[in-house]
């Protein structure tokens, strides 16, 4: 599902915080906050990773910068955990005001120990997702290395972090040395889901145990296999959101909508098609033992939370026409190394098609597009395209279809 980005601004505790609303085109189902990570911005690639995902299953997600950081106002040298915190709270409520409060909060390293504590004072909030989160927030206190003795002295100084100067003050020290967050994991009372990276050299696994140990349930831990701590690489970012999309629509309530009663039950041979009756054009499709939703885009009257059936058409015929490739490849042993297909339907005047039977009216014009790549020659591509148009779903299209319709008790 596309995503909807939209540039917004609220008030923060020292002034305007920059932010981006990310929004599905369709019915947006919940909300959803994230904290980035100490000294990131709102536009790391995982925040925009995870909100896409959570996109897709109609939630709209408010990330932000936090005060002193990206394009928000204030000083960031004048921070502190604690002013963080009070600005995840902010956040909230602007959500709260201007559309719907938050029920998932997500936090990225020192954000997810922000997010723990910040749960408590978010009551709507019903899920918690920390990604390589310290258990406690003086854990950041080892990015300073030797210059905290100066800073201790001298009450600041200037600290490379992330290959950027940042000025940190006495009093982020004595804050973050003052916080746990022991206790509100405790009595957290909200579903957890803990993210964390074995090899993260950031921060280390040992701090995913405590939360997770410290936790009561319903609680929930994922290893991020060989991921760094700012999920930097693209397929490590996709993962963490798909998971936390996974995860969250079973404690948010989402897709748990019931199956209408019908009679008609699908079997490894059929397809079932429901009216879901919570939209006017939503269904439910049951076949070889998957459930898929249909619909229609707004702008034809539907509430976009499912692929349209023209959509599923081409979605068919593109599926086919792959699996149809590379059975052939491995049949001629090709070395066919990956294969998309893009399709596009829309209708066409007869008469604006020089090779259809069609005389007269409109047609159906259904454009492929596809890729392969392979070490082949240029014989080889044209084979490959020959056999595209021979794939079971394209050969129905082309041959003449009898549907029997008749209605049932």
């Amino acid at each position: 599902m596309a995503v909807k980005s939209e540039r917004i601004e609220f008030e923060g505790h020292q002034g305007r915080l920059a932010a981006r609303l990310d929004r599905p085109f369709g019915e947006i189902k919940a909300y959803a906050l994230f904290a980035h990570c100490f000294t990131c911005t709102k536009d790391i690639l995982a925040a925009g990773k995870i909100a896409a995902r959570l996109a897709d299953r109609g939630i709209a997600t408010l990330r932000f910068d936090f005060t002193g950081l990206g394009a928000s106002d204030g000083e960031f040298a004048n921070t502190n955990f604690t002013s963080n915190v009070e600005d995840l709270v902010l956040a909230a409520n602007w959500l709260r005001e201007t559309y719907q409060a938050p029920s998932l909060i997500i936090g990225h390293s020192l954000g997810g120990a922000a997010v723990l504590k910040a749960a408590p004072q978010i009551p709507e909030v019903k899920a918690v997702t920390t990604i390589g989160a310290p258990f406690d927030p003086d854990h950041v206190s080892h990015n300073f290395g030797e210059k905290i003795s100066i800073i201790e002295q001298e009450g600041e100084v200037e600290v490379l972090l992330a290959g950027r100067p940042f000025r940190i003050q006495k009093q982020f020290l004595d804050d973050i040395r003052s916080n746990s967050i022991e206790e509100d994991v405790i009595s957290l009372k909200r579903a957890l889901l803990v993210l964390h990276a074995p090899l993260d050299n950031i921060v280390g696994i040992e701090n995913a145990s405590r939360i997770f140990s410290t936790a009561k349930h319903p609680k929930s831990f994922v290893t991020l296999d060989d991921g760094d701590h700012l999920l930097s690489k693209p397929e490590d970012a996709e993962y963490a959101a798909d998971v936390i999309a996974s995860w969250c629509s079973r404690y948010l309530g989402l897709d748990q909508h019931p199956r209408p009663k019908s009679r008609l039950k699908a079997n490894e041979k059929d397809t079932v098609v429901i009216e879901r009756g919570d939209g006017r054009f939503t269904q439910i499709i049951e076949t070889s033992g998957h459930s898929l939703i249909a619909d229609e885009p707004e702008s034809y009257g539907g509430n976009n939370r499912g692929p349209s059936p023209y959509d599923l058409l081409l979605s068919a015929l593109g599926a086919c026409t792959s699996m149809t490739l590379r059975i052939y490849a491995e049949h001629k042993k090709i070395k066919l190394d990956q294969v998309a297909v893009k399709l596009s339907h829309k209708k066409i005047h007869a008469d604006d098609c020089a090779d259809c039977e069609t005389e007269s009216g409109k047609i159906d014009l259904i454009e492929k597009e596809i890729e392969v790549k392979g070490d082949f020659d240029e014989a080889t591509r044209n084979r490959l395209l020959e056999i595209a148009g021979r794939c079971p779903v394209h050969r129905t299209l082309h041959s003449e279809v009898k549907i029997n319709s008749k209605l049932v008790d």
